[in-house]
């Protein structure tokens, strides 16, 4: 009842007649989340609304922060309501700003009507058609609408009814049949079809809006299409993941949903030739690449929706990871990399809204000296490691590559009251600044001393940078290692970054000398790869192999798989992943630990990686590459 209270504090609701521009608009369309997703009518609403909300919000907030929904939930917080109280407080972003509640998503369309050309109607029988809409309506301003001339439908509401607004595109005949067949040729095109129904109309879109340069190929979303109305309990009721649309509507992305297997036809589209996906897939990347130049990288917002598709959860052959990683790998070598919006934490509101939210020009980070170290007693007067049988650990505080991810996880974990009680390394990729902005400012201006933050996996974007090295397989492009490092070090600088906490090999080469220069030029202070020798100095980086995960939230049991490592492996220092753990669960962990091992002691990301970049200088044998160990 508080939140409630608060939120309805917040809102100013204007004595005269509002415009667009000149409030912040808000709508609450949680409704949608209460649908009986048994029942195809109302799992039509909550598909329907969200999409036209979503791209209709996109095109509202391109310029300016204007409209703002409530959506998201995650264990009974709202996390649009959260972050919205947070910067409404005093002196915060959005304090004092008017603002106006609008009750229906029909009141909100007819509130903006104004802003957008009309719409773009898509074609329920075609699934992919959903996701063109998305990309199209970015491009010509213009909201998206599934055609369903049904009674009370969203079609017939504002299409044929009441708001009558003009359709500027249809991808879908007006008599309700199919535009595109998968037989003859690609409408609008002279290109014989894909022998897919589901592929035809990327390729349409690729023809009429990629390459004649309306779409901005530096940004791409893979997201499921409307074939997630078939299973919409396969994953969370959320994971629609139409408000994430809403960014990438603004930023006038191409939208897909391909599979990344060539060896087996796409588990929604049995139909089509075998591979017929991927070669779609690799068509849309090369023509981003190209339109790119080769210089900039493509920003996906998404991650393959294992649960519905392409997996062995949806009959086809291959394991969750391992399609993960295959997609990483192809997208890899186009110069492309992933905000990984993963099932699970995979919604994420409002980012259109949040883009506008101004950012410090830096934050800094203080590395540490061997003054200091000495002082603590790590360093000998002579300025040798003083290991002493000790073990040294610390702690890849992860999965934060996905901006959905963070967004949601921040009220129970970030705000977690044992932080700052251990020293936590805080593993956050910085392209997260594109639609979370007002988080990582959130975590720097909110940290303790014992939290220090490094890039997740693997820089600022998930890609597999072995395949940025020539050869290149796949695309057979040039190196795009210089333009990898020029990307990345924008983003690290901003943030004071110079530790790659963790780089997935996956299924791509591992990092070669080029790869490791590549990394040294903007993470000089450490990187943490899985194809690589146990321990490396290149250079002045120092390099260790990326270990154990260790998730089991019993932390007695977390900290004797912790010892049972240590002993297993011939170094003093050791970096074990976690992923979503609580601060108080570190905490718990450190207590084990000093109970069964008091030898083992978890450091500061500076303090680790600058006493082993400096073991390493004194072990000649570790520094090149040839101590043995698991």
């Amino acid at each position: 009842m508080k939140r409630k209270l608060v939120w309805i504090v917040f809102l100013v609701v204007m004595a005269i007649p509002a415009k667009p521009g000149n409030v912040i608009t808000l709508v609450d369309v949680r409704y949608t989340l209460s649908c009986d997703l048994s029942q195809p009518g109302e799992v039509n609403k909550a598909w329907d609304h969200l999409h036209s909300l979503a791209t209709l919000q996109g095109i509202v907030n391109r310029e300016a922060p204007q409209l703002y929904i409530k959506f998201v939930e995650e264990s009974g917080v709202c996390i649009d309501e959260y972050w919205w109280s947070k910067y409404r407080q005093p002196h915060q972003w959005l304090a004092g700003k008017d603002t106006l509640l609008l009750n229906t998503i029909l009141e909100t369309i007819a509130f903006y009507k104004d802003r957008i050309n009309g719409v773009v109607v898509y074609d329920p029988a075609v699934a992919s058609t959903s996701n063109v809409a998305s990309a199209v309506a970015g491009i010509e301003n213009l909201m998206a609408v599934r055609y369903d001339p049904s009674p009370g439908s969203l079609y017939s509401q504002v299409v044929e009814q009441g708001l009558h607004l003009p359709v500027k595109v249809w991808l879908v005949h007006p008599d309700g049949t199919s535009l595109f067949t998968g037989k003859g040729t690609i409408p609008d095109t002279n290109l014989p079809s894909t022998g897919s129904v589901k592929n035809d109309p990327y390729i349409w879109f690729r023809e009429k809006y990629m390459k004649t340069g309306k779409c901005n190929t530096e940004y791409a979303a893979y997201y499921i299409d409307q074939y997630w109305k078939k299973r919409p309990t396969a994953a969370v009721r959320n994971h629609h993941t139409l408000s994430n649309h809403d960014f990438f509507v603004a930023r006038k992305a191409f939208f897909f949903d391909l599979s990344p297997w060539g060896d087996e036809p796409a588990t929604d589209d049995l139909s089509q030739p075998t591979g017929t996906d991927l070669q779609t897939l690799q068509s849309l990347l090369q023509c981003a690449y190209e339109q790119n130049k080769g210089e900039k990288f493509c920003y996906i917002g998404g991650f393959p929706s294992w649960a519905f598709k392409y997996t062995q959860h949806a009959g086809g052959k291959h394991e969750d990871v391992a399609t993960e990683w295959e997609f990483s790998k192809i997208i890899s070598a186009y110069n492309a990399f992933k905000d990984a919006d993963a099932i699970a934490y995979g919604a994420l509101a409002n980012a259109s809204f949040w883009q506008h939210f101004p950012l410090k020009k830096k934050y800094k980070q203080p590395w540490t000296s061997k003054k200091e170290l000495q002082q603590r007693g790590y360093l000998s007067e002579d300025g040798k490691v003083n290991v002493n049988n000790r073990n040294f650990i610390i702690f890849y505080v992860g999965d934060y590559d996905a901006s959905s991810w963070i967004t949601q996880r921040t009220p129970s974990l970030w705000d977690d009251p044992n932080r700052g009680k251990v020293p936590l390394m805080w593993c956050i990729s910085p392209v997260l600044q594109e639609r979370v902005p007002m988080v990582l400012h959130n975590f720097r201006q909110t940290a303790t001393p014992n939290d220090y933050f490094a890039a997740a996996d693997n820089g600022a974007g998930y890609l597999m940078p072995g395949m940025l090295q020539e050869p290149r397989p796949l695309s057979g492009f040039k190196s795009g290692l210089d333009a990898w490092a020029k990307h990345c070090k924008k983003y690290y600088d901003t943030w004071g970054l110079t530790i790659t906490g963790f780089v997935i090999d996956g299924f791509a080469p591992g990092l070669d000398k080029n790869g490791l220069d590549c990394y040294a030029s903007f993470s000089p202070n450490g990187i943490v790869p899985q194809k690589v020798p146990l321990t490396l100095l290149h250079g002045n980086m120092p390099v260790l192999r990326a270990d154990w995960d260790i998730n089991d939230p019993d932390p007695a049991k977390a900290a004797r798989l912790i010892v049972e490592r240590i002993k297993a492996r011939p170094v003093p220092f050791h970096w074990f992943r976690n992923i979503l753990k609580s601060p108080t669960w570190y905490k718990q962990v450190v207590t084990e630990l000093k109970k069964l091992d008091p030898t083992i002691e978890l450091l500061d990301a500076p303090a680790f990686f600058e006493l082993y970049r400096i073991y390493l200088r004194e072990n000649p044998q570790a520094a090149a590459g040839f101590i043995e160990g698991k």
